[in-house]
């Protein structure tokens, strides 16, 4: 594939050495790189990489080689080696079946492309400006009275939802090339699906006070699918995206491919079960931080600590974050996500599961990592090295090379006969079980769209999506009937469900049925489980104390929903 000649490096008749591959000249001397129309700006020590690599193509280079003559008489680490690396692919524009650097696991790397040497008048001179990466059209989707902003890129045969943590911006994801690089590859073997959660990024802004909990994450996503007509996907979860995906996969097994996540966690707060966390104290040091600093690079010692000293990804961050969200929406979010505990509905996870944390995250321990993968049946758990939380900073080829492998190697599963939902049980034992007044509760069951799984005499079951709008409907059916009479009990749980035709049966069914008979004079009860799943919703709950029930194993903490 190469020529002798190519593998000694020739200089031309002017002394120049220019290099041609895939229709880039690569000119040493000038230290330009050029596509034939454009010469294409690189950070030095991109350039000294690809040219290194180039001179030697067709041979595997030694990452100590790499590092050594790259950057002599400093020291570094492998990851500085791994975002060049990065960055060179994305510019090539490198996907799967065009392939220019082949990484040699345990080793180094190797050019691929075909190459040679051309005459010096070949490899062109003028200095265009380029902008990092063309950036894909931005597009709309309401889901209620909320415009959700979204991307789509790519035309692979999987598609894959892209969830990105804490805040972020859709445009400006674009605005760096280790970012721009790390979604181009997972583009290049599927149609990739980015959005904006509302509050932030593009999407529309909310009251500080209505920014979106779980359950509306949720629901967004499953408003870009239905928009962009995707049927099923895989969801990549980073981070705070993480809680997000299990909810929507344990939820939505018949629209979720596969499940996966990046740097992620169960819970934002340590209790004795769950040490690896902050403390409350170190969380609202955090708070006040956001306050006060929201506009310069927070948090970029934990979340990108291998760039934290590069001044332009300093600026990016910086802007990025400014973009993304204000600064009170920013103390809000961080709050918000401070509450979730997503750790009661793992277990209720049936599809095919990978989570990756690197071994040094700053920012969340990888004993979260393991810890979630432990949760969810079958879920493999791959340990990365590195420092980095952000991961597109690193060797984000890694990353990728494990979601792209663990992606061609599940089996896909289409007949789900467990579901995570939300129960509620309304029992109306008594002289409120009238025909009328089973319409009413009826009704306002099919208004919150829940659909009623079950039931004996005297009582209405329903499941629903999300627990929010489970205790929405809760409340307005207690509204309706309590002037009637006050021996109407509601429970609700949140857990795992047996289909069993159309109907739902298992502990979460048994669980919501004997909350509801703890009921007095009205109250609606939920679980400990629901409380947790909908942080941020401004739903108030008062303990009720501790209950044990029949056929349930261990004790149950309820709460009153205040209505």
């Amino acid at each position: 594939m190469f020529s002798e000649e190519f593998m000694k490096p020739q200089t031309n008749d002017s002394g120049r050495k220019i290099y041609s591959f895939s229709g880039f000249r690569l000119d040493a001397d000038e230290r330009l790189l050029s596509d034939g129309d454009r010469l294409i700006p690189m950070p030095p020590k991109v350039f000294d990489t690809l040219l290194l690599l180039v001179r030697n193509a067709g041979r595997v280079l030694a990452k100590d080689r790499l590092l050594a003559e790259t950057w002599e008489d400093s020291f570094v680490e492998e990851n500085n080696l791994a975002q060049n690396i990065s960055f060179l692919r994305r510019i090539l524009g490198e996907t799967k079946h065009s392939k220019f650097i082949e990484t040699v696991p345990k080793f180094g790397y190797r050019f691929v492309a075909p190459a040679e040497t051309v005459n010096a008048a070949a490899g062109g001179s003028a200095f265009v400006h380029l902008a990092v990466s063309a950036v894909p059209e931005t597009h709309y989707v309401r889901n209620g009275d909320v415009n959700i902003a979204y991307q789509t890129l790519g035309s692979g045969g999987v598609d894959i939802v892209f969830v990105m943590g804490w805040v972020s911006h859709l445009e400006y994801f674009w605005k760096h090339p280790l970012f721009a690089s790390f979604l181009s590859r997972l583009a290049s073997f599927s149609r990739l699906i980015l959005f904006d959660k509302r509050g932030t990024g593009l999407s529309d802004r909310v009251p500080i006070d209505e920014l979106p909990t779980l359950e509306q994450r949720m629901e967004d996503v499953h408003a870009v699918m239905d928009h962009v007509r995707s049927e099923r996907a895989v969801l990549i979860g980073v981070s705070e995206g993480g809680p997000m995906c299990s909810l929507f996969a344990a939820t939505y097994p018949e629209r979720t491919a596969a499940l996966i996540m990046i740097g992620t966690y169960a819970k934002r707060i340590r209790d004795d079960d769950y040490p690896w966390a902050p403390s409350a104290e170190d969380r609202d040091g955090f708070f006040e931080q956001l306050q006060s600093d929201w506009g310069k690079p927070v948090g970029i010692e934990e979340r990108a600590p291998s760039m934290a000293d590069d001044p332009a990804f300093r600026d990016w961050w910086s802007t990025y974050l400014r973009m993304g969200t204000s600064p009170g929406a920013a103390v809000a979010l961080t709050k918000m996500n401070a509450q979730i505990d997503v750790r009661p509905i793992l277990p209720s996870i049936r599809v095919p599961t990978l989570v990756i944390h690197r071994t040094g995250d700053l920012c969340l321990k990888v004993e979260e990592g393991r810890f979630v993968a432990s949760k969810i049946p079958g879920a493999k758990f791959v340990e990365l090295p590195g420092i980095d939380h952000l991961p597109f900073v690193g060797d984000q080829d890694a990353v990728i090379d494990e979601i792209e492998s663990f992606l061609n190697g599940i089996i896909d599963e289409s007949l789900h006969d467990r579901v995570l939902a939300t129960v509620m049980s309304v029992d109306l034992t008594g002289s409120t079980a009238r025909p009328d007044i089973l319409d009413l509760v009826r009704g306002r069951i099919e208004y919150f769209r829940g659909r009623e799984v079950g039931g004996v005499k005297d009582e209405v079951l329903a499941a629903f999506d999300g627990p929010a709008r489970a205790i929405k409907c809760a409340s307005a059916i207690a509204d309706l009937v309590r002037p009637i009479s006050k021996r109407i009990r509601i429970g609700v749980h949140t857990g795992e469900c047996d289909v069993i035709g159309g109907g739902f049966g298992g502990v979460a069914v048994t669980l919501a049925r004997s909350i509801a008979l703890e009921s007095e004079g009205g109250n609606i009860l939920a679980s400990r489980t629901v409380k947790d799943l909908v942080a941020g919703s401004g739903i108030v709950f008062e303990n009720f104390g501790t209950r044990s029930f029949d056929g349930v194993e261990g004790q149950r903490q309820l709460y009153s929903i205040q209505n």
